[in-house]
Protein backbone atom coordinates (compact mmCIF):
# COMPACT_ATOMS: atom_id res chain seq x y z
CA UNK A 1 0.00 0.00 0.00
CA UNK A 2 1.45 3.42 -0.95
CA UNK A 3 2.56 6.11 1.94
CA UNK A 4 -0.64 8.29 0.12
CA UNK A 5 -2.81 5.72 0.84
CA UNK A 6 -2.18 5.17 4.23
CA UNK A 7 -1.67 8.90 5.39
CA UNK A 8 -5.44 9.14 3.60
CA UNK A 9 -8.03 9.73 6.82
CA UNK A 10 -10.48 7.19 8.15
CA UNK A 11 -14.16 7.76 8.54
CA UNK A 12 -16.43 7.23 11.19
CA UNK A 13 -20.02 7.54 10.93
CA UNK A 14 -22.34 7.43 13.78
CA UNK A 15 -26.30 7.48 12.91
CA UNK A 16 -28.65 7.20 15.92
CA UNK A 17 -32.50 6.13 15.58
CA UNK A 18 -34.95 8.52 16.51
CA UNK A 19 -32.49 11.50 17.75
CA UNK A 20 -34.03 14.43 18.08
CA UNK A 21 -31.56 17.58 17.63
CA UNK A 22 -32.78 19.24 21.12
CA UNK A 23 -32.05 15.93 23.22
CA UNK A 24 -28.12 16.34 22.75
CA UNK A 25 -26.32 18.65 24.96
CA UNK A 26 -24.07 20.27 22.35
CA UNK A 27 -27.34 21.80 20.66
CA UNK A 28 -28.72 22.99 23.89
CA UNK A 29 -30.70 20.26 26.38
CA UNK A 30 -29.82 21.18 29.89
CA UNK A 31 -29.99 17.53 30.85
CA UNK A 32 -26.26 15.62 30.56
CA UNK A 33 -27.39 12.92 27.92
CA UNK A 34 -24.25 13.86 25.76
CA UNK A 35 -21.20 14.74 28.03
CA UNK A 36 -18.41 13.53 25.63
CA UNK A 37 -19.85 14.22 22.54
CA UNK A 38 -20.44 18.50 23.86
CA UNK A 39 -16.58 18.03 24.72
CA UNK A 40 -15.87 16.81 21.00
CA UNK A 41 -17.96 19.56 19.88
CA UNK A 42 -15.68 22.47 20.95
CA UNK A 43 -13.24 20.54 18.59
CA UNK A 44 -15.94 20.18 15.42
CA UNK A 45 -17.92 21.73 13.68
CA UNK A 46 -21.47 21.43 14.81
CA UNK A 47 -24.12 21.99 12.16
CA UNK A 48 -26.66 23.86 14.13
CA UNK A 49 -29.45 23.41 11.29
CA UNK A 50 -29.66 19.76 10.03
CA UNK A 51 -32.48 18.42 8.17
CA UNK A 52 -33.36 15.27 7.25
CA UNK A 53 -34.10 14.67 3.73
CA UNK A 54 -37.16 11.79 4.81
CA UNK A 55 -38.55 10.59 7.51
CA UNK A 56 -38.67 7.89 8.87
CA UNK A 57 -35.68 5.93 7.99
CA UNK A 58 -36.54 4.36 5.06
CA UNK A 59 -37.28 7.56 3.90
CA UNK A 60 -34.03 9.29 5.67
CA UNK A 61 -31.05 6.73 4.49
CA UNK A 62 -31.31 7.10 1.10
CA UNK A 63 -30.41 10.67 1.33
CA UNK A 64 -27.65 9.85 3.64
CA UNK A 65 -26.26 6.98 1.91
CA UNK A 66 -26.53 8.02 -1.52
CA UNK A 67 -27.44 11.64 -1.56
CA UNK A 68 -30.89 10.86 -3.49
CA UNK A 69 -33.94 12.01 -2.19
CA UNK A 70 -36.14 9.08 -0.99
CA UNK A 71 -38.77 9.33 -3.86
CA UNK A 72 -36.83 9.88 -6.67
CA UNK A 73 -36.97 6.11 -8.12
CA UNK A 74 -41.06 6.12 -7.51
CA UNK A 75 -43.08 6.31 -4.38
CA UNK A 76 -42.84 2.75 -4.87
CA UNK A 77 -39.41 2.21 -4.04
CA UNK A 78 -37.58 1.90 -0.16
CA UNK A 79 -33.92 1.16 -0.08
CA UNK A 80 -30.92 1.58 -2.15
CA UNK A 81 -30.82 -0.16 -5.60
CA UNK A 82 -28.72 -2.78 -6.63
CA UNK A 83 -26.04 -1.01 -8.01
CA UNK A 84 -26.74 2.50 -6.52
CA UNK A 85 -23.83 4.33 -5.68
CA UNK A 86 -23.45 5.73 -2.25
CA UNK A 87 -21.27 6.91 0.44
CA UNK A 88 -19.61 2.92 1.23
CA UNK A 89 -19.83 2.05 -2.90
CA UNK A 90 -17.09 5.23 -3.36
CA UNK A 91 -14.96 4.61 -0.24
CA UNK A 92 -14.93 0.66 -1.15
CA UNK A 93 -13.56 1.91 -4.79
CA UNK A 94 -10.91 4.23 -3.29
CA UNK A 95 -9.44 1.57 -1.65
CA UNK A 96 -11.16 1.59 2.12
CA UNK A 97 -11.98 -0.97 4.38
CA UNK A 98 -15.39 -1.20 5.22
CA UNK A 99 -17.59 -2.12 7.89
CA UNK A 100 -21.12 -1.80 8.74
CA UNK A 101 -22.62 -2.57 12.23
CA UNK A 102 -26.49 -1.85 12.33
CA UNK A 103 -28.62 -2.62 15.89
CA UNK A 104 -31.38 -4.45 14.33
CA UNK A 105 -33.26 -1.86 11.92
CA UNK A 106 -34.88 -4.04 9.51
CA UNK A 107 -34.93 -1.21 6.79
CA UNK A 108 -31.28 -1.12 6.84
CA UNK A 109 -30.71 -4.84 5.72
CA UNK A 110 -29.30 -6.27 2.90
CA UNK A 111 -33.20 -6.99 1.19
CA UNK A 112 -33.27 -2.70 1.23
CA UNK A 113 -29.64 -2.85 -0.32
CA UNK A 114 -27.48 -1.44 2.72
CA UNK A 115 -25.20 -4.12 2.72
CA UNK A 116 -23.32 -2.78 -0.69
CA UNK A 117 -19.94 -1.78 -0.42
CA UNK A 118 -19.02 -3.37 2.82
CA UNK A 119 -16.65 -5.78 3.44
CA UNK A 120 -18.74 -6.52 7.05
CA UNK A 121 -22.08 -5.97 7.31
CA UNK A 122 -24.21 -7.09 10.54
CA UNK A 123 -27.56 -6.41 10.67
CA UNK A 124 -27.96 -8.06 14.09
CA UNK A 125 -31.32 -8.85 12.55
CA UNK A 126 -31.52 -13.02 13.67
CA UNK A 127 -34.31 -14.20 15.60
CA UNK A 128 -34.25 -13.94 18.94
CA UNK A 129 -34.98 -17.11 21.04
CA UNK A 130 -38.44 -17.45 22.20
CA UNK A 131 -39.23 -17.95 25.99
CA UNK A 132 -42.65 -19.23 27.61
CA UNK A 133 -41.40 -18.19 31.08
CA UNK A 134 -43.94 -16.09 32.65
CA UNK A 135 -46.99 -17.81 30.71
CA UNK A 136 -49.70 -18.79 32.49
CA UNK A 137 -51.25 -22.18 31.94
CA UNK A 138 -54.37 -23.25 29.90
CA UNK A 139 -56.11 -24.04 33.31
CA UNK A 140 -55.07 -20.60 34.64
CA UNK A 141 -56.50 -18.76 31.79
CA UNK A 142 -60.21 -20.61 31.52
CA UNK A 143 -61.64 -18.77 33.83
CA UNK A 144 -60.51 -15.75 33.52
CA UNK A 145 -60.63 -15.84 29.11
CA UNK A 146 -64.33 -16.61 29.98
CA UNK A 147 -64.82 -13.70 32.47
CA UNK A 148 -63.04 -11.32 30.53
CA UNK A 149 -65.39 -11.97 27.44
CA UNK A 150 -68.40 -11.13 29.38
CA UNK A 151 -66.61 -7.56 30.52
CA UNK A 152 -66.06 -7.26 26.88
CA UNK A 153 -69.44 -7.41 25.72
CA UNK A 154 -71.02 -5.54 28.75
CA UNK A 155 -68.69 -2.89 28.36
CA UNK A 156 -70.13 -2.01 24.90
CA UNK A 157 -73.27 -0.76 25.98
CA UNK A 158 -71.67 2.47 26.47
CA UNK A 159 -68.42 4.16 25.40
CA UNK A 160 -67.76 5.43 28.61
CA UNK A 161 -68.23 1.65 30.10
CA UNK A 162 -65.66 0.56 27.27
CA UNK A 163 -62.62 3.24 28.25
CA UNK A 164 -63.28 1.98 31.82
CA UNK A 165 -63.15 -1.98 30.38
CA UNK A 166 -60.24 -1.01 28.34
CA UNK A 167 -58.23 0.40 31.44
CA UNK A 168 -58.92 -2.53 34.02
CA UNK A 169 -58.06 -4.82 31.56
CA UNK A 170 -54.98 -2.88 30.60
CA UNK A 171 -54.19 -2.48 34.43
CA UNK A 172 -55.08 -6.52 34.83
CA UNK A 173 -52.23 -7.45 32.11
CA UNK A 174 -49.24 -5.13 33.45
CA UNK A 175 -49.82 -5.80 37.06
CA UNK A 176 -51.94 -9.38 37.13
CA UNK A 177 -51.30 -11.90 34.05
CA UNK A 178 -47.45 -10.45 33.30
CA UNK A 179 -44.84 -11.65 35.46
CA UNK A 180 -42.37 -9.71 37.07
CA UNK A 181 -39.20 -8.75 34.56
CA UNK A 182 -36.14 -10.29 35.98
CA UNK A 183 -33.81 -6.81 33.81
CA UNK A 184 -34.21 -4.41 31.21
CA UNK A 185 -32.24 -6.45 29.31
CA UNK A 186 -34.72 -8.78 29.22
CA UNK A 187 -37.22 -6.40 27.40
CA UNK A 188 -35.09 -5.00 25.55
CA UNK A 189 -35.64 -5.60 21.78
CA UNK A 190 -32.30 -4.49 19.95
CA UNK A 191 -29.05 -4.67 20.96
CA UNK A 192 -27.40 -2.26 22.95
CA UNK A 193 -24.65 0.03 21.95
CA UNK A 194 -21.90 -1.56 23.58
CA UNK A 195 -22.50 -4.69 21.71
CA UNK A 196 -21.70 -3.01 18.25
CA UNK A 197 -18.83 -0.92 19.77
CA UNK A 198 -17.13 -4.16 20.69
CA UNK A 199 -17.20 -5.61 17.49
CA UNK A 200 -16.56 -2.07 15.98
CA UNK A 201 -13.18 -2.14 17.90
CA UNK A 202 -12.43 -5.80 17.27
CA UNK A 203 -12.82 -4.84 13.19
CA UNK A 204 -10.89 -2.22 13.43
CA UNK A 205 -8.21 -3.31 15.58
CA UNK A 206 -7.79 -6.22 12.74
CA UNK A 207 -7.57 -3.40 9.84
CA UNK A 208 -5.84 -0.61 11.62
CA UNK A 209 -2.80 -0.69 8.68
CA UNK A 210 -5.09 0.70 5.84
CA UNK A 211 -7.62 3.25 6.20
CA UNK A 212 -11.29 2.31 6.84
CA UNK A 213 -14.82 3.57 6.95
CA UNK A 214 -16.72 2.36 9.75
CA UNK A 215 -20.88 2.68 9.91
CA UNK A 216 -22.67 1.98 12.90
CA UNK A 217 -26.05 2.38 13.28
CA UNK A 218 -27.34 2.43 17.13
CA UNK A 219 -31.17 2.04 18.46
CA UNK A 220 -30.66 2.71 22.17
CA UNK A 221 -33.38 5.53 21.87
CA UNK A 222 -35.49 3.96 19.87
CA UNK A 223 -39.15 2.50 21.33
CA UNK A 224 -39.76 0.75 23.31
CA UNK A 225 -37.33 2.77 25.64
CA UNK A 226 -35.38 -0.16 27.77
CA UNK A 227 -32.64 1.46 28.53
CA UNK A 228 -29.30 -0.02 30.23
CA UNK A 229 -29.46 0.57 33.56
CA UNK A 230 -26.19 1.75 34.03
CA UNK A 231 -27.13 4.71 31.99
CA UNK A 232 -30.54 4.86 33.79
CA UNK A 233 -28.06 5.03 37.03
CA UNK A 234 -25.50 7.70 34.93
CA UNK A 235 -28.79 10.01 34.77
CA UNK A 236 -30.19 9.77 38.09
CA UNK A 237 -33.27 8.07 37.17
CA UNK A 238 -34.54 5.37 39.17
CA UNK A 239 -36.91 3.66 36.84
CA UNK A 240 -37.54 -0.66 37.76
CA UNK A 241 -37.89 -3.00 34.66
CA UNK A 242 -41.47 -3.63 35.98
CA UNK A 243 -42.07 -0.07 36.08
CA UNK A 244 -40.26 0.34 32.68
CA UNK A 245 -42.57 -2.05 30.92
CA UNK A 246 -45.61 -0.67 32.08
CA UNK A 247 -44.82 2.85 30.80
CA UNK A 248 -43.59 1.64 27.60
CA UNK A 249 -46.99 -0.41 27.50
CA UNK A 250 -49.33 2.56 28.39
CA UNK A 251 -47.46 4.97 26.05
CA UNK A 252 -48.11 2.44 23.25
CA UNK A 253 -51.70 2.57 23.69
CA UNK A 254 -53.95 3.78 20.72
CA UNK A 255 -56.94 4.89 22.30
CA UNK A 256 -55.60 7.36 24.48
CA UNK A 257 -55.91 11.30 24.12
CA UNK A 258 -52.94 13.11 24.91
CA UNK A 259 -53.98 14.77 27.84
CA UNK A 260 -54.23 11.24 29.49
CA UNK A 261 -50.67 10.20 28.13
CA UNK A 262 -49.19 13.31 29.18
CA UNK A 263 -49.47 11.90 32.94
CA UNK A 264 -46.20 9.56 31.92
CA UNK A 265 -44.38 11.82 29.21
CA UNK A 266 -41.95 13.10 31.61
CA UNK A 267 -40.82 9.29 32.87
CA UNK A 268 -40.69 8.04 29.18
CA UNK A 269 -38.63 10.78 28.02
CA UNK A 270 -36.78 9.91 31.32
CA UNK A 271 -35.92 6.53 29.46
CA UNK A 272 -35.20 8.34 26.26
CA UNK A 273 -32.54 10.21 27.40
CA UNK A 274 -30.99 7.23 29.64
CA UNK A 275 -31.01 5.40 25.74
CA UNK A 276 -28.91 8.68 24.27
CA UNK A 277 -26.30 8.77 27.40
CA UNK A 278 -25.56 4.80 27.00
CA UNK A 279 -24.01 5.85 23.22
CA UNK A 280 -22.07 8.57 24.89
CA UNK A 281 -20.70 6.16 27.17
CA UNK A 282 -20.05 3.73 24.44
CA UNK A 283 -18.59 6.77 22.00
CA UNK A 284 -16.33 7.43 24.46
CA UNK A 285 -15.45 3.63 24.53
CA UNK A 286 -14.84 4.04 20.80
CA UNK A 287 -12.96 6.89 20.69
CA UNK A 288 -10.30 5.82 23.67
CA UNK A 289 -10.08 2.22 21.52
CA UNK A 290 -9.37 4.50 18.21
CA UNK A 291 -6.88 6.40 20.56
CA UNK A 292 -4.98 2.95 21.58
CA UNK A 293 -4.40 1.88 18.35
CA UNK A 294 -2.72 5.13 16.79
CA UNK A 295 -5.66 6.10 14.38
CA UNK A 296 -8.27 8.37 16.42
CA UNK A 297 -6.14 11.42 15.38
CA UNK A 298 -6.26 10.49 11.62
CA UNK A 299 -10.15 9.87 11.80
CA UNK A 300 -13.00 12.18 10.33
CA UNK A 301 -15.88 11.27 12.82
CA UNK A 302 -19.62 12.43 12.00
CA UNK A 303 -22.32 11.93 13.95
CA UNK A 304 -26.28 12.79 13.20
CA UNK A 305 -29.59 10.82 13.47
CA UNK A 306 -32.14 9.47 10.34
CA UNK A 307 -34.96 11.20 12.36
CA UNK A 308 -36.34 12.67 15.44
CA UNK A 309 -38.89 11.52 18.11
CA UNK A 310 -42.39 13.36 18.71
CA UNK A 311 -43.53 13.27 22.81
CA UNK A 312 -46.92 15.29 22.31
CA UNK A 313 -45.40 17.90 20.90
CA UNK A 314 -48.16 17.82 18.62
CA UNK A 315 -50.10 15.33 19.90
CA UNK A 316 -48.38 12.16 18.64
CA UNK A 317 -45.76 9.67 20.14
CA UNK A 318 -42.64 7.85 18.06
CA UNK A 319 -42.20 8.87 14.56
CA UNK A 320 -45.25 9.00 12.26
CA UNK A 321 -44.22 9.41 8.71
CA UNK A 322 -47.34 11.51 8.11
CA UNK A 323 -45.88 14.70 9.73
CA UNK A 324 -42.64 16.94 9.06
CA UNK A 325 -42.57 19.55 12.33
CA UNK A 326 -38.97 19.86 13.30
CA UNK A 327 -39.13 17.40 16.38
CA UNK A 328 -38.90 14.63 13.81
CA UNK A 329 -37.10 15.85 11.10
CA UNK A 330 -34.49 18.14 12.91
CA UNK A 331 -31.41 16.13 13.77
CA UNK A 332 -27.80 16.86 15.55
CA UNK A 333 -24.71 16.70 13.07
CA UNK A 334 -21.33 17.04 13.99
CA UNK A 335 -18.10 16.83 12.32
CA UNK A 336 -14.94 16.25 13.84
CA UNK A 337 -12.15 16.76 11.57
CA UNK A 338 -8.54 16.66 11.57
CA UNK A 339 -6.91 19.97 11.51
CA UNK A 340 -9.97 21.61 11.29
CA UNK A 341 -11.26 24.31 13.73
CA UNK A 342 -13.78 24.30 15.52
CA UNK A 343 -17.09 26.57 14.42
CA UNK A 344 -20.63 26.54 14.89
CA UNK A 345 -23.20 27.16 11.79
CA UNK A 346 -25.69 29.83 11.73
CA UNK A 347 -29.27 29.40 10.82
CA UNK A 348 -29.18 28.04 7.31
CA UNK A 349 -30.63 24.60 7.27
CA UNK A 350 -28.26 21.82 5.93
CA UNK A 351 -29.59 18.92 4.24
CA UNK A 352 -28.51 15.40 5.37
CA UNK A 353 -28.59 15.35 1.35
CA UNK A 354 -25.67 16.56 1.39
CA UNK A 355 -23.50 14.59 4.03
CA UNK A 356 -22.34 11.65 1.75
CA UNK A 357 -20.42 14.51 -0.50
CA UNK A 358 -19.52 16.78 2.08
CA UNK A 359 -17.45 13.52 3.87
CA UNK A 360 -16.05 12.31 0.65
CA UNK A 361 -14.60 15.93 -0.30
CA UNK A 362 -13.68 16.42 3.93
CA UNK A 363 -11.58 12.81 2.65
CA UNK A 364 -10.27 14.00 -0.50
CA UNK A 365 -12.22 11.68 -2.09
CA UNK A 366 -13.99 12.01 -5.27
CA UNK A 367 -17.85 11.63 -5.12
CA UNK A 368 -19.90 9.49 -7.27
CA UNK A 369 -21.35 11.68 -10.60
CA UNK A 370 -24.92 10.48 -9.42
CA UNK A 371 -25.27 12.19 -6.39
CA UNK A 372 -27.70 14.65 -5.97
CA UNK A 373 -26.73 16.63 -3.01
CA UNK A 374 -23.20 18.90 -3.42
CA UNK A 375 -20.31 18.88 -0.85
CA UNK A 376 -20.75 22.09 1.77
CA UNK A 377 -17.30 21.11 3.60
CA UNK A 378 -16.17 24.68 1.78
CA UNK A 379 -18.74 26.44 3.76
CA UNK A 380 -18.07 23.80 6.88
CA UNK A 381 -14.11 24.52 6.59
CA UNK A 382 -14.38 28.26 5.98
CA UNK A 383 -17.25 29.30 8.27
CA UNK A 384 -19.00 30.91 4.96
CA UNK A 385 -22.96 30.83 4.96
CA UNK A 386 -25.25 29.28 2.10
CA UNK A 387 -29.30 30.27 1.83
CA UNK A 388 -30.54 27.43 -0.29
CA UNK A 389 -33.90 26.01 1.12
CA UNK A 390 -34.17 22.34 1.57
CA UNK A 391 -36.86 20.24 0.98
CA UNK A 392 -38.12 16.99 3.36
CA UNK A 393 -40.58 14.55 1.86
CA UNK A 394 -42.86 11.40 2.69
CA UNK A 395 -45.61 9.15 2.27
CA UNK A 396 -48.29 9.99 4.55
CA UNK A 397 -49.59 6.59 4.53
CA UNK A 398 -46.50 4.73 4.55
CA UNK A 399 -46.25 2.94 7.82
CA UNK A 400 -45.54 -0.65 6.69
CA UNK A 401 -43.48 0.49 3.40
CA UNK A 402 -42.46 -3.66 3.46
CA UNK A 403 -45.44 -3.90 1.41
CA UNK A 404 -45.30 -2.00 -1.90
CA UNK A 405 -49.36 -1.27 -1.94
CA UNK A 406 -48.74 0.80 1.47
CA UNK A 407 -46.11 2.94 -0.28
CA UNK A 408 -48.11 4.78 -2.86
CA UNK A 409 -50.06 7.42 -0.61
CA UNK A 410 -49.80 10.82 -1.17
CA UNK A 411 -46.90 12.72 -0.50
CA UNK A 412 -46.20 14.87 1.90
CA UNK A 413 -43.53 18.09 1.28
CA UNK A 414 -41.71 20.76 3.34
CA UNK A 415 -39.14 23.12 2.52
CA UNK A 416 -37.44 25.05 5.12
CA UNK A 417 -35.05 27.64 5.02
CA UNK A 418 -33.29 29.82 7.69
CA UNK A 419 -37.13 31.59 8.92
CA UNK A 420 -40.29 29.75 7.61
CA UNK A 421 -41.09 26.31 6.81
CA UNK A 422 -44.14 25.56 4.44
CA UNK A 423 -45.81 21.74 4.86
CA UNK A 424 -47.47 21.23 1.73
CA UNK A 425 -49.86 17.95 1.84
CA UNK A 426 -50.84 17.27 -1.65
CA UNK A 427 -53.41 14.50 -0.41
CA UNK A 428 -55.38 17.89 0.70
CA UNK A 429 -53.81 20.15 -1.46
CA UNK A 430 -53.46 22.46 2.08
CA UNK A 431 -50.09 24.47 2.81
CA UNK A 432 -49.78 25.34 5.85
CA UNK A 433 -46.28 28.50 6.28
CA UNK A 434 -44.86 28.77 9.75
CA UNK A 435 -42.36 31.36 11.06
CA UNK A 436 -39.70 29.76 12.45
CA UNK A 437 -38.68 32.98 14.78
CA UNK A 438 -42.16 34.04 15.74
CA UNK A 439 -43.21 30.52 16.51
CA UNK A 440 -40.51 27.70 16.76
CA UNK A 441 -42.91 24.95 18.01
CA UNK A 442 -44.91 25.16 14.85
CA UNK A 443 -47.96 25.47 16.51
CA UNK A 444 -49.67 28.63 14.77
CA UNK A 445 -49.60 28.64 10.91
CA UNK A 446 -49.75 32.22 9.50
CA UNK A 447 -52.78 33.40 7.72
CA UNK A 448 -53.31 33.03 4.03
CA UNK A 449 -52.58 36.72 3.76
CA UNK A 450 -49.48 36.64 5.76
CA UNK A 451 -46.15 35.95 4.58
CA UNK A 452 -46.54 36.18 0.94
CA UNK A 453 -43.37 36.61 -0.38
CA UNK A 454 -42.17 33.59 1.84
CA UNK A 455 -44.80 30.81 1.11
CA UNK A 456 -44.88 31.86 -2.71
CA UNK A 457 -40.75 31.11 -2.62
CA UNK A 458 -41.11 28.07 -0.91
CA UNK A 459 -43.56 26.95 -2.92
CA UNK A 460 -41.94 27.24 -6.08
CA UNK A 461 -39.14 25.55 -4.20
CA UNK A 462 -41.52 22.37 -3.51
CA UNK A 463 -42.90 22.76 -6.89
CA UNK A 464 -39.62 22.59 -8.71
CA UNK A 465 -38.50 19.54 -6.44
CA UNK A 466 -41.64 17.49 -7.55
CA UNK A 467 -40.75 17.96 -11.57
CA UNK A 468 -37.33 17.57 -11.29
CA UNK A 469 -37.96 14.46 -9.05
CA UNK A 470 -39.19 13.45 -12.44
CA UNK A 471 -36.88 14.42 -14.49
CA UNK A 472 -33.90 12.69 -12.32
CA UNK A 473 -35.47 9.17 -12.18
CA UNK A 474 -32.85 6.97 -13.04
CA UNK A 475 -34.98 4.13 -15.06
CA UNK A 476 -32.32 1.65 -14.40
CA UNK A 477 -32.30 1.59 -11.09
CA UNK A 478 -35.82 1.81 -10.90
CA UNK A 479 -36.27 -1.34 -12.76
CA UNK A 480 -33.43 -2.61 -11.29
CA UNK A 481 -34.95 -2.12 -7.54
CA UNK A 482 -38.26 -3.66 -8.37
CA UNK A 483 -36.91 -6.72 -10.05
CA UNK A 484 -34.83 -7.20 -6.64
CA UNK A 485 -37.85 -6.77 -5.06
CA UNK A 486 -39.78 -9.55 -7.05
CA UNK A 487 -37.18 -11.81 -6.53
CA UNK A 488 -37.09 -11.75 -2.88
CA UNK A 489 -40.69 -12.43 -2.60
CA UNK A 490 -41.05 -14.89 -5.30
CA UNK A 491 -37.92 -16.78 -2.97
CA UNK A 492 -40.53 -16.21 0.00
CA UNK A 493 -43.42 -17.40 -1.66
CA UNK A 494 -41.50 -20.29 -2.77
CA UNK A 495 -40.38 -21.33 1.43
CA UNK A 496 -44.05 -20.48 2.26
CA UNK A 497 -45.70 -23.39 -0.35
CA UNK A 498 -42.72 -25.41 0.74
CA UNK A 499 -43.71 -25.00 4.92
CA UNK A 500 -47.45 -25.32 3.52
CA UNK A 501 -46.58 -28.92 1.84
CA UNK A 502 -44.09 -30.01 4.51
CA UNK A 503 -47.01 -29.48 7.40
CA UNK A 504 -49.68 -31.02 5.04
CA UNK A 505 -47.37 -33.74 4.50
CA UNK A 506 -46.66 -34.62 8.05
CA UNK A 507 -50.08 -34.57 9.22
Amino acid sequence: MSDSMQRRPSLVLITVDCLRADHVGFMGYPRPTTPFLDTLANESVVVSTAIVAGAPTYYSFPAIFASRYPLDLGRDVVGLAPGENSLASALKNAGYATAAFSAGNPYLSARFGYDQGFDIFRDFLEPAPTSDSGRATNADLAFTTRLNRKLERWSQRSPWLGDIYDDLYFEYCQRIANSRPDSLDTLRRYPSADVLVNEATAWVSAVRDQPFFLWMHLMDPHAPYYPVEEALQLMGTNITPSRARYLNSYWNRGNLAPSRLQRHRDKIVELYDAGVRWIDVQLTRLADSLSRLGLWENCVFAFTADHGEEFLDHGGRFHSPARVTDELIRVPLLLRVPAQKPLRTGNAPFSLLNLAPTLLDALGVKAPSGFEGQSYWPYLRDGSSWGEPVITECVSTATNPFHRRDRLGPRILAARDKRFKLVWELATEQELLFDLEQDPNECHPLPAHEGKDARQRLMLRAWHHLVQSQERMNQSLRCKSIAHELALEWVAGRKADHALTSCVAGR
